[in-house]
């Protein structure tokens, strides 16, 4: 799965790995994005690449029960066509979610390790994803970082598709996130069939981070790797 990533670049760094339109935006470094947060998504609209900010967590249009994006944060490449929350953006609300980085854990409970797994050349990548449009039913109760929503809000959300782990990851986690070719950008974000597997061991590099990382809502903070010293981003 992915649970957690990481989105350090800047404005111009996402121009340089995609022909976007539309204002720059200041983009603040995010360092342990989480579920229920809002993250950059780059998807089509009026035909033109555009960035927005959307909930991590899907919400099919269809679902009375919001709580239901705490299990929709990742689809899985072999079976999101197929299943009910996910077939409907898979064949028109495609997007890619740029990233310089992902998280995943080693080990069982609170003992578990997390390890923080990069682009070997310090580039950002584009995880394959999906998004949805969801508007807030009449007489719903929301809570927690939707307690704000009123009755008629839309609330746009994405989830990440996940592929077998790679020779790289697969020491840690058996999946991890499907990461999106350059060549294949147009053909996904079309709706077009592409090869969402693992991408080759040698585009990714992974190290241990701090135990600390583990902390439910622990966003933006100063990773620390496994002997203390500090992890320099960028």
């Amino acid at each position: 799965m992915c649970g957690r990533f990481t989105q350090r670049f800047t404005w111009h760094e996402i121009v340089a790995l995609l022909r976007l339109e539309g204002p720059p935006r200041n983009l603040r470094p995010r360092y342990n994005l989480a579920p229920s947060q809002d993250a950059a998504v780059l998807r089509l609209e009026e035909g033109a690449l555009r960035l927005a900010m959307l909930r991590w967590g899907l919400l099919p249009g269809w679902t009375k029960d919001p709580a239901i994006a705490n299990r929709l944060i990742n689809a899985r490449a072999e079976t999101a066509a197929a299943k009910a929350s996910f077939r409907s953006a898979w064949r028109v609300r495609r997007c890619l979610v740029p990233a310089d980085g992902f998280y995943e854990w080693r080990g069982p409970g609170l003992s578990r390790e997390p390890w923080l797994f990069v682009p070997r050349d310090g580039s950002v990548m584009a995880f394959a994803g999906l998004w949805e449009r969801w508007r807030v039913p009449e007489g719903l109760e929301l809570r927690g970082s939707l307690a704000e929503r009123r009755p008629g809000d839309m609330v746009e959300t994405f989830t990440i598709i996940t592929t077998q782990a790679n020779e790289t990851v697969r020491p840690v986690h058996g999946r991890m996130p499907a990461i999106v070719a350059p060549e294949a950008f147009g053909p996904w974000l079309a709706g077009e069939d592409v090869s969402l597997g693992p991408a080759p061991g040698e585009v990714l590099t992974g190290f241990p981070v701090s135990s600390r990382m583990n902390s439910p809502r622990h966003d933006d903070a100063e990773c620390v790797l496994g002997v203390g010293a500090p992890l320099r981003f960028g």
